[in-house]
Order: structure tokens, then C-alpha cells, then sequence
């Protein structure tokens, strides 16, 4: 390994890389156990124990020759405890077997490396493998790419993927991070799937969880201080990133996005809930690896792509480290995703009673956040910072993701709970306005398939925790539904996708306005848009009619979002009102499965407006 990949790692520690890593004489295995006084390297298939020398920090590591890629191997601990390697690559028997030698140089790679990430021009989808297709797993979901492309789909966004306890999992409880899950195609379905997306024209972001590690499985605790009691997660401790023995920790998930990245041509990351990862040293994780990542993409001539999800509406996320910021490329906003929900279901729950009005969609159209330091009832606190001056595509929204669906009682999909004309709404709401915008699977055809919550331990006292969880999570919204088992295997299936849906009645007609919609997308904002274009987003609260005016030079376009079940003459004072214009799109269409009359317009500067219509309009 080369002291520029050491030092991109593990900043100026020199600190080993952990795992099993080819060189040219053999196979290096690397441990950090400050835990253990000796730790020796045990083959299953020779039936021997190999003693490793004992390095500074606490590690471990021993070289063998000859070793064949495919090789098991446990780590023996004093007493004879025998456990997997906490960086493994591969578990092919599960989170309780031994972990598997991989050569990563072995994969012959078609993808003559992928741009990255361009966000001012993404259009996101976000997958989870196992339920995307009928079997779950790598190589299938691969050859449904070619359709996302073609729709319109400009990066995928897989769920976590590293090892986790069973067979059915959202992802989020992986225990081994560095390996990818077994019942999925393991490394080189990965690969197939990354390099088929790249030869596709997408590219791929991973989910990854740097916060907690899973609760059945996690072998971490047995090595070394990979956790802290000063603080606490709302899914068990938390990682220590500050504390005596951190540094260690902190190079092992610096080592962890590395191996992503160059193991895996992965172009970006999602990191899950960044305010669950507690550090208040000098240098905070976060922007440790926004940092190691950016010498990376350079090295590598890609642009690689950071997002982080939190809930604080924290500017400083997305800001230039030499801002004081991490660093971030993008973050998720929740705050459109709720402002949509609440406009147009009314349920007033949970977080949800935040989002009353059409305020709040207005204001996360216009500045990304809805609450930039005003007080919250749901939180009972202020809330957010001003996000002035940042990149729209800054700001990634949905109205639609695996929380805000699987968080629900019975994983409820919007298609189940509006109208197909309100739904049509939302869509063009997303996909028209200026932030990144990102789609769940099944979406862009109205798939009304549930998506649950869904796990499978192997631990029945633990499967039955997770259980009755679920139902204190639940009681936040008031539901009365009694969630399905997310131990059931019929909860699992229940989520699949059915893709016979997209050639059908309103599901292809779904499918359609998407395409239209996407389309539309890449023609009219082009990468230099933010530089030329000015947005304005205008409300009538009265009349439900939220506009997006986007003017640059002479050129005037204008989206017209109407929130509301009634007719009504919406006004409009604009360039084009003068001059004349044409009509771009409209969700009436009858192609979307509208009614097909085309927008009325009874005098100048007047269109009336049918219930949840949307128009573009552009001036000639």
C-alpha cells in the first residue's frame, strides 16, 4: 500500500489499514485490538493459527504468502474466542461465519471510469436491492438500469449495504461496513452492478451508517474502544470519534469511504443521520473525510459526492470547510418532504404539525429549509439556520423515501393516501423546482406496494423488541394501526416492486409524466443555470397557487402549482403576460391522465386553474 493512500486514510497518523489486503508477496492481515494482549490469524482450512506481530496503537498484523483469494479466516482472541475480522470484506455465511479473503484487483472493469456526481444536473434514485426486483439481488437489479436511464434517472442511491444479521433488513443495522451483504451478490455482484451503471450513464451513490452499529453480529466491542458512554444514539451507543482511543476509529471509517470509493468505483456517499455522530475535537470527523474524499476525486479525476442526512437545517453541513463548514456537497431536506405531505394529506402528526401551510413549501422551494431559526412545536425549540447564498442543488428533496414511507404503520405509499391528480402534483413540485431532486423506487409509476419496515435476527427476543419499538415509534403520530410484523416474511414481500404496473392504466400514465417531467429537467436547466437564471417563488394563499417565476435576460418561465380541490382564475402579472406564450406542460394532459381540454385562459394575465393542476408556461 503506498504512503499517499496511508496518509489520505488516516491524515498524518500513519496508521495501518485495517483487513486483508493483497500485496505483491502475499496477503497482509491488519487488526486494531488494544483489547487483546496477542491475537493469532486462524484458517479454517489448514487448521492452524498463525501468531501476529504486535504493532504500535494497538494492532496487529501478520503477511502470508500464497494465500488464494476466497480464503476464510477468523481472528483468534486470548481465551479461544474466535470472531470475524471487524474490516472484512466478505461474510458469504453470514454475520456468525467466517470472514472471506477478496482480491479486489481481480474484477475486470468495463466502466472506463464514471464522471462522478454532478449535482446541478442529478436526478437521484433511491433503491434498496432487496425488494427493487422479485430476487433481490445485484445482477437483477442491474438490468433494470437501462429503464431508469432512459426515464430519465441520472444517479442511483443504493441503502446500506453492508452486512447485516439475516436475510431481510433495511440495511441500517450492518455490522461488518466494509462488507457487502452476502444475500445480495456479495463484492462482485456490487461490482457488476456499479459497472453496469456506469456503462449505463449513471452513476452510484452508497448509503453508508457511521453513527451505530447493528445490534446482532457486532464483533467491534470485542477488539477495541470503538464506542462511548458520552453520548448516546436512538439505536444503541455511540462511536467514538473524540474520546481517549479514537484516533483508530475515526482512520477505520476513514478506511471504510476510501474502500468504497476505490474498491468499488462507488461515485458518492449518503451519510445516514450525521447529527448521531458525536464529535467535538478540533477536527470533527465529517470534515475529516469531506476532506479525504476531495483529495481522492482529485487523484482520481472524478467528482466524488458527499451528502449527509440531518435533521438540524444546519447550513454549516453544506458549507466549505474554509467556511467552517464540512464540507458537504448536498444534504437531505426534510423540509419539503414534509411541507408537500402535510399540504396535501392534512395529517397535522408528529413533525408533521410544523407543516400547516403553504408557507412552508413555499419557503423550502425558494431557500431549501422552511425553518431557518423559527420556533418549532415539534421540537419545542428553535429550529434551522438561514441558508443564503448556497447551490440550490445544495439541498436534495423528495416527496417520497424509504423513512417517510416505512415510518408509517403499514408503509403507506402517497399513492394510497391522495388523489392521482394531487399526486401528480407533487411529482411536478419535485421535479421542477431547483433543488436536487431524488426519487424512491416504484415512485415514478405510482407503485402503491407498500414499503415496511422489515427485519429478520435470528435472535426471536430481539426480533420481538424490535416489534413492540415499532409500536412506541408509532404512538409519536397518533396511528392507531398496528404496524405488521417486521419479522414476517410476508412483510418483506409485501414490499417488492411489481413491475408489470408500469405498462398499466394510470401507472404507465404515472411513468409518462415522470419521463416528461425529467425530460423538461435537463433541457431547461442546464449546468450554468444558477449562474444566469433568477428564481421567484410568489404565493396566493387565497386561492392555494403557489408560482415559480424564473427569469433570465429577456426569457421568462413560469410554473403555476395549484394546491387545491377547487377552480379557481389565478392572475398573473409577468413578462409573458404581455407578450405572449406557450404552454410546456400540463398535468391535465390527457397522455398523464387528465381530462385532455387544455388550460383555459379568460382574459389576459388569467388561467383558470383545475383541481392540483400544474402548468409550466414560457414566454415566446
Amino acid at each position: 500500500m503506498t504512503t499517499e493512500r496511508k496518509t489520505e486514510l488516516t491524515e498524518h497518523l500513519r496508521l495501518p489499514v485495517p483487513g486483508a489486503h493483497f500485496e505483491d508477496n502475499g496477503c497482509r492481515f491488519t487488526v486494531w485490538a488494544p483489547k487483546c494482549k496477542k491475537v493469532s490469524l486462524f484458517l479454517p482450512s489448514r487448521q492452524s493459527s498463525l501468531p501476529m506481530e504486535q504493532l504500535d496503537h494497538g494492532y496487529f498484523s501478520l503477511l502470508v504468502p500464497d494465500l488464494p483469494p476466497g480464503t476464510n479466516y477468523l481472528y483468534e482472541l486470548p481465551g479461544g474466542k474466535q470472531l470475524p475480522d471487524p474490516a472484512s470484506h466478505f461474510q458469504p455465511q453470514g454475520v456468525f461465519g467466517p470472514s472471506c479473503v477478496v482480491n479486489h484487483t481481480a474484477y475486470g472493469w468495463n466502466d472506463c471510469g464514471s464522471p462522478g456526481v454532478r449535482l446541478s444536473k442529478a436526478a437521484i434514485y433511491e433503491m434498496h436491492i432487496g425488494t427493487f426486483t422479485p430476487e433481490g439481488t445485484f445482477e437483477a437489479a442491474a438490468d433494470k438500469l437501462e429503464e431508469l436511464a432512459d426515464m430519465g434517472i441520472t444517479c442511483v442511491e443504493l441503502m446500506p449495504l453492508a452486512q447485516f444479521s439475516g436475510s431481510r433488513n433495511w440495511g441500517y443495522d450492518g455490522v461488518f461496513p466494509f462488507a457487502v451483504h452476502n444475500t445480495y451478490g456479495g463484492p462482485h455482484g456490487l461490482k457488476y452492478f456499479v459497472d453496469t451503471a456506469h456503462c449505463t450513464g449513471l452513476s452510484v451513490v452508497l448509503d453508508v451508517v457511521y453513527n451505530h452499529i447493528g445490534p446482532e453480529g457486532n464483533v467491534l466491542h470485542h477488539y477495541g474502544h470503538y464506542f462511548t458512554d458520552s453520548y448516546a444514539t436512538p439505536w444503541g451507543q455511540a462511536l467514538n470519534f473524540d474520546g481517549p482511543h479514537s484516533d483508530p476509529v475515526r482512520a477505520f471509517f476513514l478506511a471504510n469511504a476510501h474502500h468504497w470509493f476505490t474498491n468499488y468505483h462507488i461515485d458518492g456517499l449518503r451519510l445516514d443521520a450525521v447529527q448521531e455522530m458525536y464529535d467535538t475535537s478540533c477536527r470533527p470527523i465529517l470534515s475529516c473525510l469531506t476532506e479525504m474524499v476531495s483529495k481522492l476525486g482529485t487523484r482520481m479525476c472524478k467528482e466524488l459526492c458527499m451528502i449527509a442526512e440531518s435533521d438540524a437545517n444546519d447550513a454549516r453541513i453544506v458549507l466549505p470547510r474554509e467556511q467552517g463548514g464540512t464540507g458537504m456537497q448536498a444534504q437531505w431536506s426534510d423540509d419539503f418532504h414534509h411541507a408537500m405531505h402535510a399540504a396535501l394529506t392534512h395529517e397535522t402528526y408528529g413533525y408533521y404539525k410544523d407543516f400547516n401551510c403553504l408557507d412552508h413549501v413555499a419557503a423550502s422551494l425558494s431557500q431549501g429549509f422552511s425553518y431557518t431559526g423559527q420556533y418549532s412545536r415539534y421540537w419545542k425549540r428553535a429550529r434551522g439556520t438561514a441558508a443564503h447564498g448556497l447551490a440550490p442543488s445544495s439541498f436534495v428533496a423528495c416527496i417520497q423515501n424509504h423513512d417517510q414511507i416505512g415510518n408509517r404503520p403499514r408503509g403507506e405509499r402517497l399513492d394510497s393516501l391522495v388523489s392521482f391528480e394531487a399526486r401528480k402534483l407533487a411529482a411536478a413540485c419535485l421535479l421542477l423546482g431547483q433543488h436536487t431532486p431524488m426519487i424512491f423506487m416504484g415512485e415514478e409509476y405510482a407503485e402503491n406496494n407498500p414499503f415496511c419496515f422489515f427485519v429478520n435476527f435470528h435472535n426471536p427476543a430481539l426480533n420481538q423488541a424490535v416489534r413492540k419499538g415499532r409500536q412506541k415509534e408509532l404512538r409519536n403520530f397518533r396511528w392507531r394501526d398496528t404496524p405488521p410484523a417486521p419479522d414476517d416474511e410476508a412483510t418483506f414481500k409485501a414490499c417488492v416492486l411489481d413491475w408489470n404496473k408500469r405498462d398499466q392504466g394510470h401507472h404507465k400514465q404515472m411513468l409518462a409524466m415522470y419521463t416528461k417531467l425529467l425530460e423538461m429537467r435537463a433541457a431547461s436547466f442546464p449546468e450554468d443555470d444558477a449562474r444566469v437564471w433568477n428564481s421567484y417563488v410568489c404565493l396566493d394563499q387565497d386561492k392555494k397557487v403557489l408560482a415559480l417565476r424564473r427569469t433570465c435576460h429577456t426569457k421568462e418561465v413560469v410554473t403555476l402549482f395549484h394546491f387545491s380541490a377547487r377552480t379557481v382564475n389565478y392572475s398573473f402579472e409577468c413578462h409573458f403576460a404581455r407578450h405572449g406564450f406557450h404552454v410546456l406542460f400540463d398535468t391535465g394532459a390527457r397522455e398523464f391522465g387528465g381530462a385532455g381540454h387544455g388550460p383555459v385562459f379568460p382574459e389576459d394575465g388569467t388561467v383558470r386553474l383545475t383541481p392540483w393542476q400544474v402548468l409550466v408556461l414560457k414566454a415566446k
